[in-house]
């Protein structure tokens, strides 16, 4: 009786090339979603564990100079667990609309004028960009949670840029159990 050496590959060993790929793909998504007058304020970017680390350290720091940041710690040590990270923000720009209004000012002239105020098409634009990037990890049974917590950190960090002002983070694991539900 002769014995085959099978060549296989487990799991575990493609776990983290798998989850970056999916990471990738989610930043495609990010990107190509539909942006307001097709213009694109979006910043993207890729964290690795080391990053993650990095990231959670930061938040642990916000979480210790402001008592309403406590739930900081939480998710600091919950994406702990994470095999990458993806990171979504938006710059505040407004559209060029004359009469739009939905800022609270006439027009985007105005609402110029307080550049510190987001724009409502930002916004929705960031969110129509994590829904996208969301659904495709969910498409490819990659467990993760939009965390507004970790943008906070990325954002205090400038990991997308100065001009860069709303950020949410999103941690990805591939396990048994989500990690970023049913938390303490």
């Amino acid at each position: 009786m002769t014995c085959h050496v099978m060549n296989i590959t487990h799991e575990e060993d493609i776990r983290e090339s798998t989850v970056r790929s999916v990471a990738e793909r989610m930043l495609v998504a990010a990107r190509t979603a539909p942006k307001a007058r097709g213009i694109d304020n979006l910043a993207l970017a890729l964290v690795d564990r080391e990053g993650i680390r990095e990231i959670s350290d930061k938040m642990k720091e916000m979480a210790a100079r402001d008592l309403a940041m406590s739930s900081f710690v939480r998710d600091a040590s919950n994406i702990l667990a994470a095999d990458a990270l993806v990171l979504i923000g938006t710059r505040l720009k407004s559209m060029g609309l004359r009469s739009c209004s939905l800022c609270g000012f006439v027009n985007c002239g105005e609402k110029d004028g307080h550049p510190e105020i987001p724009c409502v098409f930002n916004a929705g634009d960031l969110g129509i960009a994590i829904g996208s990037a969301t659904s495709l990890a969910m498409d490819h049974r990659v467990d993760n949670r939009v965390m507004y917590s970790v943008g906070q950190a990325a954002l205090e960090m400038n990991l997308l840029g100065e001009d860069v002002r709303i950020a949410f983070g999103i941690p990805l694991s591939v396990s048994a159990k989500n990690p970023f539900f049913d938390r303490k």
